[in-house]
């Protein structure tokens, strides 16, 4: 498999239709439908439908296309972010991030960067914590927020702060009729939505072990791949779902109850690689500290306890 492959292979997705994308790719047909081909059977899988009209992609089909897009913007990213620091022009700086923090102070934070060091490009890249450790060490990110704790000793985690957690339910159900704290032990019985469903380990490894610890069962756990898909389930009444408070900003069809457990807290992770000594490093954590010491509306509003003066390194990091 080759990029080429993904590029023709997307062509296609997007174009519905052999002959268009052929066309859009300045190529012939036949070698295009060869290299389709080609990449099917490297595969082992059927990707698309080629009776219908327009043809079709199987479920295989769709995913792969997803997850072409992805790399395929990866690394036009790469060649635009090498080619500017090649002629000088400006230091890239790539930030990993899980969705959720999205809702907190990130944008802030990014805003704050680019007035204080307009010389940096600033990369920010979605990705699950559990990845952003390898993207650390690869140097394909320089730091990372995310909300997994680790123990791998090429990377340092600082724990920003403890968010607190939220229960997501549908608006008219019974848990939802009243918006005061909701006891942990009341999710006993309940459908949950998880997420991210893979890789793991992950966030819905850190709600299913704190229902674990308190031996609290749910009746069934419906695992999904993103924050937004398990929310969108609990708006049609599927289920109910545990996320960090700041996202509450993400649906405002759904009713949201804070728990009522001091234990029932989600961490924001700082992760740099060990040893880094950039000065930009040096400024992020300076931005942070300063963004915390005005105390912003949605610090108070998603915490339990305020963030510690000093940011605190994890015993596992």
């Amino acid at each position: 498999m080759d990029l080429r492959q993904l590029r023709y292979f997307a062509a296609v997705a997007r174009e519905r239709n052999f002959t268009r994308a052929a066309e859009s790719l300045h190529i012939a047909q036949p070698p295009l439908s060869r290299q389709i081909q080609l990449l099917e059977e490297e595969l082992g899988v059927v990707l698309i439908i080629r009776k219908s009209r327009p043809i079709k992609l199987t479920d295989a089909g769709r995913l792969f296309y997803e997850q072409a897009l992805q790399v395929l913007g990866r690394v036009d990213q790469m060649k635009d972010a090498t080619r500017r620091v090649g002629m000088n022009r400006n230091r890239v700086l790539s930030i990993g991030f899980v969705a959720s923090t999205l809702y907190g102070g990130l944008p802030s934070l990014v805003r704050k960067l680019r007035q204080s060091a307009p010389e940096l490009d600033i990369q920010l890249l979605e990705m699950l914590s559990i990845q952003q450790i390898p993207a650390l060490k690869e140097g394909r990110i320089d730091i990372g927020f995310g909300r997994l704790m680790h123990s791998d000793p090429n990377v340092v985690g600082t724990v920003l702060r403890e968010e607190r957690l939220v229960v997501a339910l549908a608006q008219g159900t019974p848990l939802a009729r009243d918006d005061a704290p909701l006891p942990l032990s009341a999710i006993a019985g309940q459908k949950l939505i998880v997420y991210p469903k893979e890789p793991r380990p992950s966030y819905a490894d850190q709600v299913l072990g704190m229902l674990q610890d308190e031996e609290i069962r749910p009746s069934e756990v419906l695992e999904v791949r993103e924050i937004q898909t398990a929310l969108g389930l609990v708006a049609a009444d599927s289920g109910i779902c545990i996320i960090p408070s700041s996202a509450r900003q993400m649906r405002s069809d759904v009713q949201y109850r804070a728990i009522d457990d001091l234990r029932a807290v989600s961490p924001v992770i700082l992760s740099h690689r060990a040893g880094e000594n950039s000065r930009y490093l040096d400024l992020v954590k300076t931005l942070i500290r300063d963004m915390y010491a005005e105390n912003p509306a949605w610090l108070e509003a998603n915490n339990l306890r305020p963030p510690p003066a000093e940011a605190r390194k994890p015993d596992c990091a």
